[in-house]
C-alpha cells in the first residue's frame, strides 16, 4: 500500500508540473525563497504538528481554503473577523462551521518573528491546506499538489458574498456547474474538487431532508442508496439532533483516497450536491474514472493549483496583513 501511494502521488507532481503549471496565473513555485526561505518550512512543520495530533484538521483546513477561493477569490477574505460596521464571511451560515482560524494564527505569528510583513495569510491558508492533506503521504517527501505562492490580503469580506457564492449542499447540478464556471472551473474540477468530501465530516441536519421529507411529504431521497439510508437514519433519527456527526466518506473520513467516487456510484453521496454530480452523464463518467486513484489524484491536483489561482490579489492590488483577522491600520 505504501509503494502505491508512492506512485500515486509521483503521478500528481507529474501533472502538475506538465499541465498544471498553465493555471497559476501570476503566481510563482518558491515566492519566498528570497524574501523568506524558511516560509514553506515553517508552514509545513507547523501543520504536520498539529494535524499529528487532531487528524481531522486535513479536512477542516482542506474546507478553509474552499471557502476563501469561492468568495472574492483566494485571497484570506474569509479570515477576517466582523467590525462594528461589517458583517464578514465567517459570520455568514455556510461559514459558521468553519474552523483552523487558530492554525493560520499560530503559523502567521511565527513567520512575523521569522520575517515581518512578507508572507501572506492567502498564501499561509494555500500552503496549510496543501500540507494537511499531504501529511498521510509525508513520508514519501512529495506533496499532494504543488502550491505556487505569491498572494496578496485581501481588504473587504462580506458575509453576504459568501452566502450567495458558496456552493451548498443541498444544489442541482445546474447551480453547481454555474458556479464553479463563475470562477474557471469547468466539470471536471467540479467533480474532482467534490472528491475532497472523502476526508471530513458534517452533521445530521444537512441530510434530514433527504432522509425524512425529500418533497415534503415525509418521503426520503430516491437515488440514495436504501442500505445506505436506513444507516444514515440510524445515526441520525427524527427529530434530528443538530449537533450530531456524520462521515461525508462512509468508513474513510479520515483517509484522502478515491473511496467517495466508489461510494458515490453506489448512490452512498451523503449530500444532494454529491448525488446531483451523477445526474450529469459527462460528469457521472468523470466520477467513475475517479475511482482509480492514479486518476483521482492527479486531476484533483491540476483542480486545487487551478482553484488556488481563483481571483489572486497581486503586484500590490491588495496587502500583507500584520494579522490575518483584520486589515492593516
Amino acid at each position: 500500500m505504501k509503494g502505491s501511494f508512492k506512485t500515486l502521488l509521483f503521478l500528481s507532481v507529474l501533472c502538475v508540473v506538465a499541465i498544471g503549471i498553465c493555471n497559476a496565473g501570476e503566481l510563482k513555485m518558491k515566492y519566498y525563497h528570497k524574501k523568506c526561505p524558511l516560509a514553506e518550512t515553517i508552514v509545513r512543520e507547523i501543520t504536520w504538528n498539529r494535524v499529528e495530533a487532531n487528524p481531522s484538521l486535513a479536512a477542516k483546513l482542506l474546507r478553509l481554503h474552499y471557502h476563501d477561493c469561492f468568495v472574492r477569490g483566494c485571497d484570506a477574505s474569509v479570515l477576517l473577523d466582523s467590525t462594528q460596521n461589517n458583517t464578514a464571511e465567517k459570520s455568514a451560515p455556510p461559514n459558521r462551521s468553519l474552523s483552523g482560524y487558530d492554525i493560520i494564527d499560530d503559523i502567521k505569528t511565527q513567520l512575523e518573528e521569522e520575517c515581518p510583513g512578507v508572507v501572506s495569510c492567502a498564501d499561509i491558508v494555500a500552503l496549510a491546506a496543501r500540507d494537511a492533506v499531504s501529511y498521510q503521504f509525508g513520508q514519501f517527501g512529495r506533496p499532494m499538489w504543488q502550491v505556487f505562492t505569491g498572494r496578496e490580503d485581501g481588504k473587504v469580506s462580506l458575509a453576504s458574498e459568501a452566502a450567495a457564492k458558496l456552493p451548498s449542499a443541498f444544489a442541482d447540478f445546474t447551480t453547481l456547474l454555474k458556479i464553479f464556471a463563475d470562477n474557471g472551473l469547468d466539470i471536471s474540477d467540479l467533480v474532482a474538487l467534490s472528491g475532497a468530501h472523502t476526508i471530513g465530516v458534517s452533521r445530521c441536519l444537512l441530510v434530514a431532508r433527504r432522509l425524512y421529507n425529500f418533497t415534503g411529504k415525509g418521503d426520503s431521497d430516491p437515488s440514495l442508496n436504501v442500505e445506505y439510508a436506513n444507516k444514515l437514519r440510524a445515526i441520525c433519527p427524527n427529530p434530528i439532533n443538530s449537533s450530531t456527526i456524520i462521515e461525508m466518506d462512509p468508513q474513510s473520513s479520515l483517509s484522502f483516497d478515491s473511496h467517495y467516487f466508489v461510494a458515490l456510484n453506489q448512490k452512498k453521496g451523503l449530500f444532494v450536491s454529491d448525488a446531483a454530480l451523477l445526474t450529469d452523464p459527462q460528469a457521472a463518467l468523470i466520477a467513475r474514472n475517479f475511482e482509480n486513484p492514479h486518476v483521482f489524484f492527479a486531476r484533483f491536483a491540476r483542480s486545487m493549483v487551478k482553484m488556488g489561482a481563483v481571483g489572486v490579489l497581486t503586484n500590490g492590488k491588495g496587502e500583507i496583513r500584520k494579522n490575518c483577522r483584520v486589515v492593516n491600520g
